[in-house]
């Protein structure tokens, strides 16, 4: 067994015993493989292994690995910066956008999805911690920007995503994640389809599903170190 394989295996493993620990359905969450940097041929393993979500950070890089990888139940999820030059190919490639946290590109992804796609999948960026260094809104933004973006025809609102700031202690992991949960259920409130809550990486999957992420995303615990310097916790 390639050692992707067993890489999946175990994350599955873990997310059934976090959930199960968490009195939840494991079934509820779905494991998001961040494939960013990583070579064609690993994807093409994941696949093979079952995994079907592939989270990717760079457009180009990305673009060559969808074309390679003309699977047609392969979803994709950008889970990267946006800048306005780049919604195009985005609304054109992907199934799913995790980052978006302005009008101005939600509107573009909109104008420029295929009308022979279903609507983009959506969810808003929330900067939980209020880092300078990180994208996202605030929580108290929210409700403003989910109003705006319901009604464009290109796009459906789905849920929330946010990357708390780094915290070694288990116990402290949970209390970003626990903001977010809250979040949730406050837009749900008035967009009660939003049913989706992406948060969690290699490093507090566990805390981020006890409460309450459907999409974990995870990338060295799958497909093992990245290659460039300094590689983020994803």
């Amino acid at each position: 067994m390639h050692n992707i394989e067993k890489n999946l295996a175990r994350v599955h493993t873990l997310i059934k015993q976090a959930a199960q620990q968490a009195g939840r359905d494991p079934n509820e969450i779905r494991l998001l493989a961040v494939s960013k940097t990583k070579p064609v041929a690993d994807i093409e393993v994941a696949y093979r292994a079952g995994q079907r979500d592939f989270g990717e950070n760079y457009l180009q890089e990305a673009e060559q690995k969808i074309a390679a990888l003309p699977h047609s139940d392969m979803i994709w999820h950008y889970i990267g910066p946006i800048q306005s030059n780049k919604t195009r190919s985005i609304a054109e490639h992907f199934d799913w956008v995790h980052s978006v946290d302005r009008l101005k590109i939600a509107r573009r992804l909109s104008e420029q999805r295929p009308s022979d796609l279903p609507p983009l999948n959506i969810l808003l960026q929330v900067n939980i911690d209020r880092e300078a260094s990180k994208a996202g809104i605030d929580v108290d933004e929210i409700d403003e920007l989910a109003d705006l973006i319901e009604p464009l025809p290109g796009l459906r609102l789905r849920g929330l995503m946010s990357i708390p700031a780094r915290r070694e202690n288990p116990a402290q992991q949970h209390q970003p994640f626990a903001r977010m949960r809250t979040a949730l259920h406050a837009l749900q409130v008035r967009h009660p389809h939003c049913d989706s809550l992406s948060m969690g990486m290699s490093g507090d999957m566990q805390a981020a599903i006890a409460e309450g992420s459907t999409l974990v995303r995870i990338g060295t615990a799958i497909f093992g170190a990245r290659d460039y310097p300094n590689p983020d916790p994803t």
